[in-house]
């Protein structure tokens, strides 16, 4: 077994005012997306298009934090927070959603793009390269947290979380960000180059992602306020399947030319 770091998770505290490692996690996402996107323009000769990229990704950031959290209030904690609305604010006590994120940034960048005429698969699959790596940070950031702990486990690298009582556990926030951050940005990134129609990686990414999520819930401890569906069912793998079943929807439109009207 291996002994859990206590990390705290506020760097340093001036009066009210705490910057924590989880919400750090979201700027370096930030930026390493704005980086890495930068880089793929720069690539293709249009270096001109900066200065719209940066509105993009600033306008999809308020949208991933919007709904990050109010996916993860209402998919998973509907009636705590329907109860106590004025806890939804409260981000910093943790509680962010992937699936309304994603939900969240698609829809104000799609607004962004589309009052710019732009076309929005083509900037999504720019994005969507990238985006594992994101992923990856905020899953260290679930780490420091503590949040998001697996099953119990004996395997030799389970920790004992502080919230998760006195039982070893699965490090699933580290298997995710090694496995959906870190592997599958390697493989979204080699594809960045490839000559797809657009909307294409989008869908890979959507595709792969919601997979490889799903079959991770099987080992991560629930964090739902309701009964697991069909009896052991999360929310997760719920949005999981909605997620691929999208992803295919969508590669299968952008192949016959269906979409390309709208987006």
């Amino acid at each position: 077994m291996l002994t859990y770091p206590q990390i705290d998770p506020v760097i340093f505290q001036i009066g009210p005012f705490a910057v924590r490692w989880y919400g750090l996690m979201y700027i370096i996402s930030f930026f390493c997306c704005l980086f890495l996107c930068r880089y793929q323009l720069k690539e293709k000769g249009k270096k001109d298009l900066y200065p719209f990229l940066e509105n993009l990704l600033f306008y999809s950031f308020l949208g991933l934090i919007l709904g990050a959290r109010l996916g993860f209030c209402f998919f998973y904690y509907p009636d705590y927070f329907l109860k106590n609305p004025q806890e939804i604010v409260a981000i910093w006590k943790g509680g962010m959603s992937f699936h309304g994120g994603l939900i969240g940034a698609i829809l104000s960048g799609y607004i962004y793009i589309k009052r710019h005429k732009q076309s929005f698969l083509w900037w999504a699959d720019l994005v969507a390269v990238t985006a594992p790596i994101g992923l990856f940070f905020g899953r260290i950031g679930n780490f420091i947290n503590g949040e998001i702990y697996g099953k119990p486990s004996n395997l030799p690298w389970a920790m004992i979380f502080p919230e998760g009582g006195n039982i070893p556990r699965h490090p699933v926030q580290l298997y995710e960000g090694l496995v959906t951050g870190l592997l599958l940005f390697l493989f979204m990134w080699s594809l960045r180059k490839r000559d797809f129609i657009p909307g294409t990686k989008l869908a890979i990414f959507l595709i792969l992602y919601g997979i490889l999520r799903f079959f991770f819930e099987f080992i991560r401890e629930p964090a739902q306020s309701f009964p697991l569906i069909f009896g052991w069912m999360t929310m997760g793998q719920v949005l999981c399947v909605i997620m691929v079943f999208s992803g295919i929807l969508l590669l299968y439109f952008v192949r016959i030319g269906f979409v390309k009207k709208y987006f």
